[in-house]
């Protein structure tokens, strides 16, 4: 029988209190129950890996396309699913309270809310700004009565701003605002990794590895990390391959670039 969405958000609890589990992200329903079907525990959507299947960049869907996502993800696996939820798809404080309380009715069993702006000039939200708005993705989840984890991202890493002191200044800051995980996209080293494991302890930290690392899954559970993200980089591995492929017929006029491809019976036997 399917687990009921609070059997799900109980699972996803539960799988961050002890050791560190890997936290895949796919871009569709197939890739969902494909994950599932190779034996993960959990899943977290992946914002650029859905928007490049829309034929958008990353940040241009839409709260309505998003909301939409989450739910198609959720109903297409029995995993408990974190939702890459970006800043809130909100302006205001009381926007990201209504953002919040719409992804929690997709379902989802998470909630990652992240400190970016989108604007390269100024790439990071003042401290003030994010933790408010990190305290009012904690109040809608409190207001539903609902079981969903926050997770509060602190983006330095990731937009060219690699300071560590402000990241860990953030996450501490948002740990205390009622984020249950903290997660820092872009932290590479274990020295960093440890860091940012103390800082926020006991809450549970995210890890992303979404590039070639000599990190394993145990080394990053050494370090305390309880859970490891791999972001865009299934879908990037998917489109990597399709463009690899298309642009060999293009250029050469021959079709011998399928010799490795998964079989179409094994892929039906797979999802079937």
């Amino acid at each position: 029988m399917q687990p009921t969405i609070a059997e799900k958000r109980k699972i996803f609890r539960d799988l961050h209190q002890t050791g560190c589990f890997v936290l895949p992200n796919p871009w569709d329903a197939g890739s969902a129950k494909m994950l599932q079907q190779l034996g993960y525990h959990a899943l977290a959507t992946s914002s650029a890996g859905y928007a490049w299947s829309c034929g958008k960049t990353d940040g241009q869907l839409s709260r309505a396309e998003v909301l939409t996502h989450l739910h198609t993800l959720v109903q297409s696996t029995d995993l408990p699913v974190n939702a890459d939820f970006e800043s809130g798809f909100a302006e205001t404080i009381e926007g990201v309270f209504e953002s919040v309380s719409m992804a929690i009715a997709t379902g989802v069993a998470g909630i990652s809310i992240e400190d970016s702006t989108g604007n390269m000039e100024q790439p990071l939200r003042d401290l003030e700004d994010a933790v408010a708005r990190i305290a009012a993705a904690r109040q809608a989840i409190d207001a539903s009565g609902e079981d969903v984890m926050l997770i509060g991202r602190a983006e330095n890493f990731f937009v060219g701003v690699p300071d560590l002191e402000d990241t860990l200044t953030r996450l501490k800051a948002y740990a205390a605002a009622g984020a249950d995980c903290l997660y820092a996209p872009g932290i590479k080293t274990a020295e960093q990794i440890v860091a940012v494991v103390q800082a926020v302890a006991p809450k549970p930290v995210n890890v992303l590895v979404a590039w070639d690392s000599e990190l394993s899954v145990q080394t990053l559970a050494s370090l305390g990390v309880r859970r490891i993200s791999v972001g865009s980089a299934l879908a990037r591995t998917a489109w990597n391959s399709f463009i690899q492929a298309a642009s060999s017929i293009a250029e050469t006029g021959r079709f011998n670039c399928f010799a490795e491809n998964i079989s179409g019976a094994e892929l039906n036997k797979r999802l079937g």
